[in-house]
Formats: structure tokens, sequence, C-alpha cells
């Protein structure tokens, strides 16, 4: 006998039908007039994270809200990561609304908006702008040609026809996806330094999630409370192990064992992609032998590379 319901789903399952953690996201994109307009949206998430030649997210809209037609009209758009202040929250909600035209949604809007770092790049270009109040602000392009979503145009507010595509601009009759090139992470000198210099317990900032959930009166969502640090699991290999794994991926640059020593804790899954790293810089400096304090000088390049 099950422990669990077979609760039915239905439509808008994750609000629905399902208590669903999420981010809350303010998105900015532009309207046929240049101004900043600001949507409230959970249905965002990584998409590339790496391998690829950019990283990017990826949006879940509905096709006829006000972000995804000025995505389809000049597909850029800032993702604002707000704090869990109450009245910021609450400010949100009334963003979300459905309906609201640009004029009625940022008449009273308590967010203050600014410039990113791509209009002082492009200054011939106009950006939406982002929220001087988030601890975070990523400035993205719309990737058109994924799925040969480049002909998806704006103006069917009451649902698009088919044929629809799989994962990239107009999606279903009434829904539409887009991933979404991260072009700039803007980040509060706070956290900024945190990242840098190593994050602690007290570093994090105070990030609200939202249940998905709805009812007919409510949008429910908790504050942040101080997160636990769990170690990670050490699970670590050989030396052995270590140059068995480098000899297949080049036999003519070797490791020493005290270099070895240093990648015996980087996870299996992982070791390859580091020691690639590793022996791209021996050849970039003409190095056959992986010692020790060549392992320190890599390490620091990267330390230095993650700083920049």
């Amino acid at each position: 006998m099950s422990s669990f319901k077979d609760l039915r789903i239905v439509d808008n399952f994750y609000q629905t039908s399902a208590f669903f953690p999420m981010p809350t996201v303010i998105i900015g994109t532009l309207t046929e007039t240049g101004e900043t307009n600001l949507g409230s949206y959970s249905l965002v998430q990584p998409y590339y994270i790496a391998g690829k030649e950019y990283y990017a997210m990826l949006l879940c809209a509905r096709n006829s809200s006000n972000t995804s037609q000025n995505l389809l009209r000049n597909g850029k758009c800032t993702l604002n990561f707000i704090t869990d202040e109450s009245r910021y929250f609450k400010q949100a909600v009334k963003l979300g609304f459905p309906g609201d035209t640009t004029e009625e949604k940022m008449k009273d809007c308590i967010f203050t908006l600014e410039d990113g770092l791509m209009a002082a790049e492009h200054p011939e270009e106009i950006f939406p702008k982002v929220v001087t109040e988030s601890y975070q602000s990523f400035e993205c392009t719309w990737i058109r040609k994924l799925d040969h979503a480049e002909n998806d145009k704006p103006g069917m507010l009451h649902g698009y026809q088919p044929p629809f595509h799989d994962f990239n601009g107009i999606t279903s009759e009434f829904g539409a996806h887009f991933i979404l090139r991260i072009d700039k992470i803007l980040m509060k000198e706070k956290y900024y330094n945190a990242i840098i210099n190593g994050v602690r317990a007290k570093d994090f900032p105070p990030v609200p999630v939202d249940y998905g959930y709805r009812d007919s009166k409510n949008f429910w969502y908790t504050k942040s409370k101080k997160p636990i640090g769990e170690l990670l699991p050490v699970r670590e290999g050989s030396i052995s192990s270590v140059q068995y794994a480098a000899k297949r991926i080049d036999p003519n640059v070797k490791f020493t064992d005290e270099a070895c020593a240093m990648l015996i804790r980087v996870p299996r899954i992982f070791l390859p992609t580091a020691l690639k790293g590793c022996i791209a810089w021996a050849k970039e400096h003409g190095v056959t032998l992986i010692t020790e304090e060549h392992m320190k000088r890599i390490n620091d390049k990267r330390a230095k590379e993650k700083k920049k």
C-alpha cells in the first residue's frame, strides 16, 4: 500500500498540483518606444552551463505577455534577482498580474531602474535597464536561430497557430520558451567580494523562494534563513589513477607524483576536463613534465581568471 495519493495533473501543474520551489525573478524588456517593462517570473533556470561557446538561461512564458512580445520584437532582457523584503515580493506579485500594460505596471512601481553594463559597452544600442534593488542581474539576448525560431514575430495576442517549435520561440498556442544567452552577470559589491574571496554562511543574499502553488487569494513564498553548509563527501582517487587518466589524454605530457597528488580530490567525472586544462597549459609553455610547482602556477592562473 503506497503512502502517497495519486493527484491529478492539470494545466499549470506546478501551481495547481504541486508545491514546487522556484526563484523570484523580475525580467526587464524593451517596449516598442524603448521603455523598460518589468514582469515577474519563476519559470527561469540555467540551460547551457558548460561546454558551449556561451552560457544560457531558459525562460518559460505565456506568449502573449508583455515580456514575450518584447522578446519576440527585440530579443533583449535583464533577469533581476531580488532579496526577500516583504515590500519587494509584494511588488513582484503586482508585476506578475496578467493583462496590465507597461504604463499600468510601472506607474507606482517601487523598483529603481539603472543602465547595465551592455549600455556602456554598446552606446549605439538601447538595452532594457536593470533593477537597482537586485543583488544580481543577468543581461541576456534571446538566441533566435535555435530551433529555427528567427521568424517568430510579436502581435498574436489571442494565441498563435501551428506549426510550433519544440524548445525555443513559440512552442504552443499560448506558450513560449526563450533560450537566453548570458551577456553579463552584474553583482552587487558585497556578494561579488564573497564569491571572489570565499563565501561564508553569512555572505549569502536573503533570497525569496516561492512555492509555485497559488490559490484564489494568495501567492505563497518564504523568506530566506541562514544557509547551512554540509561538507562534501571526500572520495579520493589514487596517484596511479590520475597518471592513467593523463596518459590516455596525451602520452607526451607527463605528471610527477606530486603533481598528481594535487588532483586526487577532483571528482572522477571532472578529472579529464581538469587534466586537459593542465596539458593545454603545458603545451602552451613548452612543458613536457608537469611538476607540483607547475600545478601551483596553473591554479594561480585559474584563480586570477576567476577574479577577472
